[in-house]
């Protein structure tokens, strides 16, 4: 007599189950996708505006000791400044339709010798944060010897 092999396989109840596990773990993943994405653009916006921030300390460093204005940005010691950005980092001295970032400086009381400047970074630029609380803010201090 011959003997049979026994077939293993799964049982419905087993694919199923199997299924439902498979399909309430990737649900959980997908649901953590715009989690994600949103951590990606703040963290994105974040760097952009502290490279912005880096750029205008930089050129008002390069005119600190001259006593005229910055030669990129046109910001003179003591005297406050807006300025506007575009998603690629370029300056425009009004809020267009392309601005994206809105840079505030400031100059607080300081002894003399000494110049402080506050940078304040809001986006988006349309919103006014005297006004409306913006969706993100960096905020640099810096200061200068401009004797």
């Amino acid at each position: 007599m011959k003997k049979l092999a026994a077939t293993t396989a799964f049982s419905l109840i087993e694919i199923t189950l199997a299924l439902g596990i498979a399909a309430f773990c990737l649900l959980t993943v997908f649901a953590l996708v715009p989690i994600a994405v949103l951590a990606n653009r703040n963290a994105t916006s974040q760097t952009a505006a502290t490279n912005i921030m880096a750029a205008v300390i930089a050129d008002m460093r390069a005119a600190e000791t001259t006593g005229s204005p910055s030669q990129q940005y046109g910001i003179t010691f003591g005297t406050s400044k807006t300025l506007y950005f575009d998603g690629g980092g370029q300056a425009m001295t009004l809020l267009g339709p392309n601005s994206r970032y809105r840079v505030s400086i400031t100059f607080p009381l300081s002894p003399s010798g000494l110049s402080y400047a506050d940078i304040n970074t809001t986006w988006p630029a349309a919103a006014d944060p005297a006004t409306t609380t913006p969706s993100g803010s960096a905020e640099m201090f810096a200061a200068f010897k401009t004797n």
